[in-house]
């Protein structure tokens, strides 16, 4: 039997750490860059991070939050203030010792000027925002303090993968001051449903939300909370955390404040952000053999019209024809803002052209040609249902019923992917079970876990397995931990990860 022709190659099923890296690829979403580790973000693949902006700085900004900008340079001595905060991110610094370049005995130029304190290539902001926090707030009056910060930041990985994980990259990152710990607390939960709302409706990937355990919190913090996905081969992604950070930071940095009383006294801070890994994430739930396939809410564009011309003499009626639809379409109103639609005018063959936009993951594909003009039937592809796949529509029945079809798709998307998801958690009872389900296979063990991290220790040591989060819904059964026989007071996730 003749193995199907697929755009990608190798598929899923035959390497699928391979097939990601092809997919990005094929879709013109990022390529490497000259300097080790970082990526360059191509034009199709930034649109979905101004997509991503969009949205969650939309729903920022209606929870009362405000955007600024903080340097990309931390002086060494404000990262070694919170000891473990340091100790966490020391091992992924990029440092600055210099400030220029000077011509060196062989002529090439040479580090010059060394300077008194080094400067860390930012990793995250606390530190410096911090300092700036402990300067602004003098009274309760000041509170609650909210702020969001666009940017990039640098964490030196040895092992990188685009989009999933990079030297560079780029974010949010929300840091917020309040009077008290139940404000803090309510504002860290607060900004993770606004996380798990924002990646289940608009990337349509369904996940788990959770507490990460004490060995896996973020440097400093009293508690992280996350949100994790399944991708296709049954690994765990983290989507993105939300940070109680208590006191600890403000005791180290000096945020007080008089409250009411007249007292001075420390304020309850909080943390939380998500990255350009989404992105990856969105292309390993979503995607095909063909390529990417992207959730309407969220793509680059909704809609691509393909004029497919084979004859010069009809060529120019067709075009015109496709820069009307295009008005149409594009004036039409889509979630919170008007459908973005493209028109590929490139002179090429039909085919190569109708593959690159299948490969690219537009949600719905227009084909025009003279029959279409003469039977005023248009051709629709729907990428969630592969390439062979079309519906002839009239160009009333189009302008009519698109925006209900983009969020057929949509709908689509989610419930594959989380009936996948669902089929491949398992509830693991006994140590025995355990082992063999991740030896055999990937995908959650739900099992009881004492709080001992010495299993943590063991099973990652033995299978490359971690705690992704102890899950905040859910049943809080009561059982026994079958690496311990201690009791356990709720089942936890455990899965291989990214």
């Amino acid at each position: 039997m003749n193995k199907p022709r697929t755009a990608v190659s190798p598929t899923r099923e035959e390497d699928y750490p391979e097939w990601y890296q092809q997919v990005i690829k094929v879709a013109e979403l990022a390529e490497h860059s000259p300097v080790r580790g970082c990526m360059v973000i191509k034009p199709w693949g930034y649109a979905l991070w101004e997509n991503i902006q969009r949205i969650l700085d939309r729903r920022f900004k209606e929870t009362g939050h405000q955007n600024a900008y903080f340097p990309l340079f931390i002086p060494l001595s404000y990262l070694e203030k919170e000891a473990k905060h340091v100790e966490g991110f020391a091992k992924e610094c990029a440092v600055v010792t210099h400030h220029r370049l000077v011509q060196g005995e062989d002529g090439k130029l040479v580090p010059g000027g060394e300077l008194e304190e080094p400067l860390i290539v930012r990793p995250t902001s606390e530190m410096i925002i911090g300092d700036m926090f402990s300067r602004w707030i003098e009274s309760h009056r000041d509170l609650p303090l909210l702020i969001n910060q666009w940017a990039n930041v640098v964490r030196w990985e040895m092992r990188t993968r685009l989009f999933l994980r990079t030297a560079e990259f780029l974010w949010q990152e929300g840091h917020t001051v309040h009077a008290t710990e139940e404000e803090a607390q309510e504002e860290t939960r607060r900004m993770l449903d606004i996380y798990v709302d924002f990646v289940e409706n608009k990337l349509a990937i369904p996940v788990f939300k959770g507490e990460k355990t004490e060995s896996e919190r973020f440097p400093g913090a009293v508690a992280t909370f996350t949100f994790e996905a399944m991708m296709q081969d049954g690994k765990a992604l983290q989507g993105g955390t939300s940070h109680f950070l208590g006191q600890n930071f403000s005791k180290a940095q000096d945020i007080t404040f008089q409250d009411k009383e007249g007292n001075q006294v420390p304020a309850w801070t909080t943390s939380w952000g998500v990255t350009t890994r989404m992105i990856g994430g969105m292309v390993m739930v979503h995607g095909d053999d063909d390529g990417l396939v992207l959730p309407p809410r969220i793509a680059s564009a909704q809609v691509v019209i393909l004029p497919l011309i084979h004859k010069p003499e009809a060529k120019e009626k067709v075009l015109a024809y496709c820069r009307e639809l295009k008005k149409k379409l594009q004036s039409i109103h889509y979630c919170e803002d008007l459908l973005t639609v493209h028109l590929d005018e490139r002179d090429m063959r039909s085919g190569e052209k109708v593959w690159s936009w299948i490969k690219k993951g537009v949600p719905i594909r227009i084909e025009v040609g003279p029959r279409e003009l003469e039977q005023n039937q248009l051709s629709i592809a729907k990428r969630n249902k592969g390439h062979k796949d079309f519906e002839k529509q009239s160009e009333e029945e189009l302008l009519n019923s698109v925006v209900d079809q983009l969020e057929e798709i949509q709908k689509n998307l989610y419930q594959k992917a989380k009936a996948f998801r669902d089929s491949r958690v398992k509830e693991v009872n006994t140590k025995e079970e355990f082992y063999n389900f991740f030896k055999k296979d990937t995908g959650f063990a739900s099992c009881h876990w004492s709080g001992d991290s010495a299993v943590e220790e063991m099973v990652q040591k033995d299978l490359s397995v971690t705690i992704r989060c102890i899950p905040l819904d859910g049943p809080k059964e009561e059982g026994t931990c079958p690496f311990t026989g201690n009791p356990s007071s709720q089942r936890v996730l455990f899965a291989k990860s990214y």
